[in-house]
């Protein structure tokens, strides 16, 4: 059976999808900015069940996530596609956060440098945005380029994972400056 639930967030109304104990999908729900809307066809087939553990659990995570509280998802992840897609979005769970890839280096990392194209439209097609972080892939030239869920939403979420990441790094370069100055004294 699949449930889904709704999930509100900075960028715009998520749509969490799961069958048994799996997430499948996440829908970037609404419009966000210049951002188009992709709420599923077959949605009025599916069973509303934000209790469903999947759809909790990534609602918990996803929340962390955007309170800058969470750069790592631990959930129970299926990813259904050909084998070079699931290749490709393997390999984007391998981005770190507030990193970015381009489309040929990740085309590289699969093992097939000349497929960025190829790439690109895998990323184009992962089933679990956000979570598979397929907007942390960008342009050769440094572009912000194809994400399903619009420019926009891309545009924020990196700029939203470097915010965080640099609190991170002030935090952590004051406690180790810190811990400097009491050694010394």
């Amino acid at each position: 059976m699949i449930c889904y639930s709704q999930v509100d967030s900075p960028v715009g109304l998520l749509i969490l999808k799961s069958e048994g104990e799996d997430l499948i999908g996440i829908y970037m729900s609404g419009t966000y900015m210049d951002a188009p809307s992709q709420l599923p066809s077959d949605l009025h087939r599916w069973v509303l069940d934000p209790t469903a553990e999947p759809l909790r659990e990534t609602a918990r995570q996803l929340e962390e996530y955007f309170k800058g509280e969470r750069r790592e998802f631990d959930l129970p992840l299926r990813l259904d596609g050909t084998e070079f897609q699931r290749r490709a979005w393997r390999n984007l769970l391998e981005i770190p956060y507030g990193k970015t890839r381009s489309y040929g280096e990740q085309a590289q990392r699969i093992g097939n440098p000349k497929a960025s194209r190829a790439v690109g439209l895998a990323n184009g097609r992962n089933p679990i945005p956000i979570v598979v972080p397929c907007h942390r892939v960008i342009g050769a030239n440094g572009s912000l380029t194809g994400f399903g869920g619009g420019i926009a939403r891309k545009r924020w979420l990196l700029a939203h994972e470097r915010r965080y990441m640099s609190d991170r790094t002030a935090v952590v370069g004051q406690s180790l400056e810190l811990l400097a100055q009491e050694a010394v004294q």
